[in-house]
């Protein structure tokens, strides 16, 4: 939680600094005139910065989860548990009606796996060596099936959008209620902005941007439980629950870049509103109601 949080504070607090040297390099800040603020051009403004950087993510997904985890790309399989996985991989995807993912294993022992990629037909899935090797074919098939979902439900895509929504709100309101401070509290009355308005808008940034992520996070939750239902259609229920049920046995904790944590199979560890997952035990009970 705390690593995740301190994360985030970092990346904000250096996406604020960024953007506010490219305004102040390019003349961009047009939002702010003698007449105070332009909420049109600060809206047009916070939409481009807000959907900038989550978009961008999501083309570059699929390399950047690769490099992150070290992934291996299967294009000729060494054994025959790769040509199972290329297999089984092929197979449910033509089931869920999409084009067939790339299909890599990464080197970690924790039982993982994880979907990404900016389009539906060129996605990647890829699996722990620790998933491979605590699971039976039955329960890798489900998680296969649990990520193949994630893809055919356009998940990546769909949590980018959410991102760019709420990160265009945070940029546009955290510059009002600088704004607001710098002129009503402080009372700053020359022309430019002071360093009150600066600061106001990096702390109202924080904040709402730990709010934001509280609303991105439910989403994320809510999108696992689907997942779990096109991993039980896909492979089957009973493989889907015992798959679960594996990963709540283990002792090994999750080990999945922050930047992918997201879009693994297993979450479990964090404080409830800032989990990417629900509690696998919600998951299973979820899954055995809808017997």
């Amino acid at each position: 939680m705390f690593k995740r949080v301190g994360l985030f504070l970092l990346t904000n607090l250096a996406v604020i600094v960024v953007i506010s040297i490219i305004v102040n390099i390019f003349g961009l800040n047009k939002f702010l005139n003698e007449n105070g603020l332009d909420l049109t051009s600060l809206f047009i403004f916070s939409l481009v910065i807000g959907f900038s950087g989550s978009i961008i993510s999501l083309l570059m997904s699929k390399q950047m989860a690769k490099m992150a985890v070290g992934a291996r790309v299967i294009t000729n399989p060494l054994n025959q548990e790769e040509f199972w996985l290329l297999d089984t991989v092929a197979r449910l995807s033509h089931k869920a009606g999409i084009k067939m993912p790339e299909v890599a294993i990464f080197e970690d022992m924790s039982p993982n796996a994880f979907a990404t990629g900016a389009f539906k037909n060129d996605a990647l899935v890829a699996v722990s060596r620790g998933l491979l090797r605590s699971m039976n074919q039955n329960e890798v098939e489900a998680v296969l099936g649990h990520e193949i979902g994630h893809v055919a439900n356009g998940d990546m895509v769909t949590l980018t959008l959410l991102q760019g929504v709420v990160n265009t709100f945070v940029i546009f309101f955290a510059r009002i209620i600088g704004y607001l401070v710098d002129r009503i509290i402080l009372k700053n009355r020359s022309e430019n902005v002071g360093i009150g308005y600066m600061a106001a808008s990096i702390l109202a940034e924080i904040v709402l941007g730990i709010l934001a992520m509280m609303i991105v996070m439910a989403f994320s939750r809510y999108r696992e439980y689907r997942a779990d239902e096109a991993g039980a259609y896909l492979s089957s229920r009973k493989n889907m629950i015992a798959a679960l049920q594996a990963l709540s046995r283990s002792k090994e904790e999750p080990h999945l870049p922050e930047q992918i944590k997201s879009f693994g199979i297993n979450g479990k560890g964090l404080m409830t509103l800032f989990s990417t997952h629900p509690s696998l035990e919600d998951r299973i009970d979820k899954l055995k109601k809808s017997l």
